[in-house]
């Protein structure tokens, strides 16, 4: 049986449309998503100096247990938003974040620094914690901007992130960089702090203690195999202890919620077909912009001496010119839903065509990747197609699902989106290491590994497939979305009125 809904506190949404606070605060939570996208190429730019400080080789794990983190605490994080409120959560993520920042920044041994980045990776739970705090605050007619906003905005600090990097590592090491994100997090949550109300919307419910720790352990021993699967080999037994083990827990999972009378993500919520849809397909498109993140470097970046048939030979800071029209028209993406949406556009076609531009720009990428002009238009594309993605997501979201339900619902959507995102990739680069090693002697290439042109074309082919399997999924979700009501039994006096005006809202 779902949860009894309380309401308390007067309705934030009282504005007519957009003001200074609420400009201040949509900036606020655009900067916060912002240190989520420029850690990752930041952290990645610094793991040969940091391994080099440590003397460590595995520096794989400054990436990985960040997002391990993030995807365990998510679906507990968002549990927790729908009950005690979503800027509590979205605060104490943040908080949590930056002394992780600071922690890695001090860090006198590599083990305290991997601590640091995986209490970093609680800044994964902000992303649905911040749209979904805007769905609930912010004028009605304002909430389809602001969350497409929000959602595409994540990047844009990525094309000066490789100059900056670059400018920290030369002149103060790599622990400027984490002074840079604890810096960073604390002033954009104080301004979040001072320009953002909470969310008067609560579900009144339990913690499911046993599902999060049966769903968190699951979701870390699939992502761990998967990650380090590549680097293990897929039949060590590692690898496949941890994925089986994950599998199992994760079936547990599912076994445990139908018998939970409060449990941690509502199942009969999950199995709509607008929400398993949503996820499947926000999973495909994180996993697409993944992919293309991963190969166009490597097309940029070979030297073109190689004689491979493709490669510029640039270097990491001269691949912003690559990332620019990627980020901002990712941007432009964002804002092109927010405008449609707000003005009665349903958020289906959007996904389907921006999943139609993404398989798209795959397929020009892997015929024309020859020319640099042409190779950043592409990216520009996929960037359009992943700011329509991306964008609809939450707005297909906020259609199903009630506020009190949006923050934990969306934490399985995000769920979705480390899991598949890591899918898609291992699969492709499996199918080049196995078939399209360029034959290069060892002492040539450095250690470094080489792909033959014809290898780019098919792995550039599988991600346009997937992206096209993306968009006929979004064209299976339903024309018309009739939000799924939460029974406010158990609610007296004034909260059943306030119940309703979330309805509303």
């Amino acid at each position: 049986m779902m949860d009894a809904v309380t309401r308390s506190g007067e309705s934030t949404g009282v504005e007519k449309g957009w003001s200074p606070r609420l400009i201040l605060s949509l900036v606020s939570m655009v900067l916060l998503l912002e240190m989520l996208a420029v850690s990752y190429s930041m952290v990645s730019m610094a793991i040969a100096d940091i391994s080099a400080h440590f003397h460590t080789t595995q520096g794989a794990w400054l990436m990985t247990s960040m997002l391990l983190v993030g995807a365990v605490t998510g679906p507990l994080a968002g549990k927790l938003a729908d009950m005690y409120g979503k800027r509590k959560l979205l605060l104490g993520c943040a908080a949590v974040a930056a002394v992780g920042a600071l922690l890695s920044a001090v860090a006198s041994s590599y083990a305290v620094l991997i601590v640091g980045r995986s209490l970093t990776g609680l800044l994964i739970p902000c992303v649905f914690l911040s749209y979904s705090l805007i769905r609930d605050i912010f004028p009605r007619k304002t909430v389809a901007l602001a969350v497409s906003v929000a959602t595409s905005g994540m990047g844009l600090v990525a094309i000066p992130a490789p100059f900056l990097t670059g400018w920290f590592l030369d002149n103060y090491g790599w622990r400027s960089i984490f002074w840079f994100f604890a810096i960073g997090l604390v002033v954009f949550g104080a301004m979040i702090f001072v320009s953002t109300e909470e969310s008067a919307v609560r579900l009144r419910s339990k913690v499911d203690v046993l599902g999060a720790v049966l769903l968190g352990a699951g979701i870390a021993g699939v992502l761990v195999a998967l990650s380090f699967g590549p680097t293990w080999g897929w039949q060590n037994g590692s690898t496949l202890a941890y994925l089986f083990g994950g599998s199992v827990l994760m079936v547990a999972w599912l076994v445990s919620a139908g018998f939970v009378s409060a449990p941690l993500i509502d199942l009969a919520v999950l199995r709509r077909r607008p929400v398993w849809l949503t996820a499947l397909v926000s999973g495909l498109c994180y996993a697409c912009s993944a992919l293309f993140a991963m190969l166009l470097p490597m097309l940029a970046m070979t030297p073109a001496v190689m004689g491979l048939g493709y490669g510029f030979g640039i270097s990491a800071k001269g691949f912003a010119i690559f990332q620019s029209p990627m980020a901002a028209m990712t941007m432009v993406g964002g804002v092109i839903v927010g405008a449609l949406v707000g003005r009665g556009i349903r958020p289906r076609p959007l996904l389907a065509g921006g999943m139609a531009l993404i398989s798209a720009a795959f397929v020009l990428c892997g015929q024309m990747h020859d020319n640099k002009a042409l190779l950043m238009a592409f990216a520009g594309l996929c960037g359009t197609g992943m700011g329509l993605a991306m964008s609809a997501v939450p707005n297909l979201l906020i259609e199903a699902v009630p506020p009190q339900l949006q923050a934990s619902t969306a934490s399985i959507v995000a769920v979705s989106q480390s899991v598949v995102a890591s899918i898609l990739p291992v699969i492709v680069f499996t199918v080049l290491n196995n078939s399209y090693i360029a034959p290069f002697p060892m002492e040539m290439t450095h250690g470094h590994t080489f792909y033959t042109d014809n290898g780019f074309r098919i792995a550039f082919l599988m991600g346009a497939v997937a992206a096209g399997v993306a968009a006929l999924f979004a064209l299976l979700l339903p024309r018309k979305i009739e939000q799924v009501r939460v029974p406010r039994t158990q609610v007296a006096g004034d909260d059943d009125q306030q119940a309703a005006v979330a309805f509303a809202h």
